[in-house]
Parts: structure tokens; C-alpha cells; sequence
């Protein structure tokens, strides 16, 4: 598999930001996507997803230890075994979340769009209301300023008046609004088919090529795992 250099000046990434919300693996696996797909990605990381991070997998995500806790992460399956999948991070940059001053706070800094997985309320908010918190809500305002492609993968339930006005919002300035909802006649017999499912759709929805998840071609049945 080609990689982007990081350093080209032809580099033109996918920002991925990652929320506060449960749903890590989804952020993973649509890492690992992108990765697979030869993409470049830049990568923010809330710091309520930290925290969220640490709970679901037990690694800690570190700005200056970025790259090990990110292979970490990546290499890590959604049932929480280590070592599940062999991944590069050559074509990934990190970005703090604090840092402000960061490329794509600006919309001169050149990227294909971004996609937010798994998306909070509390994150869907601050990118409705135009907020700027940290640099995953400056950047998803930038995205949408611009006219770049923005998906926002929702991850909870239920979803009050207020949430879905913000949705609602979201979808008028033009972002994708994708809800993490699994669904099952793909066959899936693993929880790793279900995330998959839900990361092959955001990937969908950006116009990256992938295998993650098998497709509906108009067959009753086709999905069906086999029982013995």
C-alpha cells in the first residue's frame, strides 16, 4: 500500500476528529480505513475523547506520545483484543486539541473535509452554534465555511428537541448527519462486522473506497450467517 508523505506539499488530508461520545472503535476503524484507502489524515482528539478512550480500551492518549498510543489503539479490536490489526500511522498528523493555531483552524489549510466519530451532543452543539471551543469544533466551522465535505457520525440515544435542532442545522450548512446505527444484513457475526458497518458508511458518505462491510445487492437473505 502507497502512503502519502507527510511532509509533501501536495499533502491533502482527511481531518478526523474524535468526540467525548462512547464509540471509539468507530473512530478507529475509520482510521484504519482511510489508512488502508492510502489517505493522509489529521487527527484531533477532544479531550472529554480521552477520557472516553482510556474507559473503552484502558490506553491513554498522549500529545507526546501520540504515535505509539495511536498504533496502540488502532492495532486494538472492537471486542478489546491487542494485535487484532497490523496498521501504518505513517500517513497521520496529530493536532492537540487545544491548539488553536493549528492548520486546520484556517480555511487556507488545504483538506479534503472532515469527519467527526463518533459526534457527542455536546460536540454537535458547539459546531451548530458556531462555538470554537477546541480545535475539533474550529475546525468542523471551517469545513462548513468552506463548503468541504463534513460528516457527523451522532453516537447517542435517545436525542432531545434540541439535539435534533442542532441536526437539523448541521444538514442545512450542508454536513452529512450519518448516526453511529449498525445494521444487520450485511451477516454480521462479530461485534468488529458491526463497527465496520458503521465505519464503512461514514467512508460512504466521504467518497473513500473500502471493504469493510458487505453490500445490499437486492437478495433476501444473502447476508444470512450460516448456522449449523
Amino acid at each position: 500500500m502507497e502512503h502519502v508523505n507527510v511532509h509533501s506539499q501536495q499533502r491533502t488530508p482527511w481531518i478526523v476528529g474524535v468526540s467525548g461520545a462512547s464509540g471509539t472503535p468507530y473512530a478507529a476503524a475509520v482510521l484504519r480505513g482511510l489508512l488502508a484507502a492510502g489517505e493522509s489524515v489529521d487527527l484531533v482528539v477532544s479531550r472529554a475523547a480521552r477520557l472516553t478512550l482510556l474507559d473503552e480500551t484502558g490506553i491513554a492518549f498522549r500529545d507526546a506520545h501520540w504515535q505509539d498510543d495511536l498504533r496502540t489503539w488502532l492495532a486494538r479490536g472492537a471486542d478489546g483484543k491487542p494485535h487484532a490489526f497490523e496498521v501504518s500511522t505513517q500517513g497521520v498528523r496529530h493536532w492537540a486539541a487545544g491548539d488553536l493555531a493549528a492548520g486546520p483552524s484556517s480555511g487556507s489549510y488545504p483538506v479534503k473535509g472532515m469527519l467527526i466519530v463518533p459526534a457527542s451532543t455536546a460536540c454537535v452543539a458547539g459546531v451548530a452554534l458556531g462555538l470554537s471551543k477546541d480545535l475539533l469544533q474550529r475546525a468542523a466551522s471551517v469545513t462548513l465555511k468552506e463548503r468541504r465535505k463534513l460528516v457527523v457520525a451522532v453516537r447517542e440515544t435517545p436525542l432531545n428537541g434540541q439535539t435534533l435542532k442542532h441536526l437539523v442545522t448541521l444538514d442545512e450548512a450542508g454536513a452529512v448527519v450519518l448516526p453511529a446505527s449498525p445494521a444487520f444484513y450485511a451477516g454480521a457475526t462479530h461485534i468488529q462486522d458491526l463497527v465496520d458497518f458503521v465505519a464503512g458508511r461514514v467512508l460512504d458518505a466521504a467518497g473513500v473506497p473500502h471493504g469493510l462491510y458487505r453490500r445490499w445487492e437486492g437478495e433476501i437473505g444473502s447476508g444470512r450467517p450460516l448456522v449449523e
